[in-house]
Parts: structure tokens; C-alpha cells; sequence
């Protein structure tokens, strides 16, 4: 039985309302270890749907949220979530507009997680 291990979302105009619905699955999905969903319109909203989900998920390791603009409120989300999320090692946050309060919430979560890239 082949199981599902990587899933491109890429470019499909999930936005905040898709993220939600695809979180509630990360919740409990237990074999997906690479996600991509850059380009997808989603915001602070869909970003913290998202670190809701990577609370609990413990199989996910890269995520690709890039060109989404969660902006700084939804690195902090993901941050916050990763804090306690260990299996995630690479995070791809490019062209997010996180601006300087982003980046001081990527840079503390750094001090403190096992993610070994952001992007």
C-alpha cells in the first residue's frame, strides 16, 4: 500500500478559508512529511490555522508557506506553535513581509527548536 508522503498545494488560491480546511487535516495526518503551499493568498488567518495544526502534527518536517504574506503576526503564529513542534526542520517563510517583528520571532524560535532552516 503506497501512502502519500509529499503534497504540492502550490499556486492555487487556497487563501485563509483553504488553510483552515487543510490544517484540520494536518491535525491528524500521520504520514505526510513535506507540504508546499507557497503562492496560495494565505494570511495571519491561514497562518495560524496552520501552527494550530503543527501543535500536534509530529510527521510534517518541510513546510513551504512562501509568497503568501502572513506578515508578521503569522510568523509569530508559526513560531509560537514550533516552540513546541519537533519534528519540523525546514520552514520556507520567503517573501512573507514579516518585517523586522517577523524576523525577531523566527530569530527567537532559533534560540529554542530544532528547525535547522528557514528560509
Amino acid at each position: 500500500m503506497q501512502t502519500l508522503t509529499t503534497l504540492n498545494l502550490g499556486y492555487n488560491q487556497i487563501s485563509d478559508v483553504g488553510a483552515q480546511y487543510l490544517a484540520n487535516a494536518l491535525r491528524t495526518n500521520t504520514t505526510l512529511t513535506t507540504f508546499n503551499l507557497n503562492w496560495n493568498q494565505i494570511g495571519a488567518v491561514g497562518a495560524q490555522h496552520i501552527a494550530d495544526a503543527l501543535r500536534t502534527n509530529a510527521t510534517l518536517t518541510t513546510l513551504n508557506l512562501s509568497e503568501n504574506g502572513i506578515g508578521a503576526f503569522g510568523a509569530q503564529y508559526l513560531a509560537h506553535a514550533l516552540l513546541t513542534n519537533t519534528a519540523l526542520t525546514i520552514l520556507n517563510l520567503d517573501r512573507n513581509q514579516i518585517g523586522a517583528a517577523g524576523a525577531q520571532f523566527i530569530a527567537d524560535l532559533l534560540r529554542n527548536n530544532t528547525v535547522t532552516f528557514v528560509l
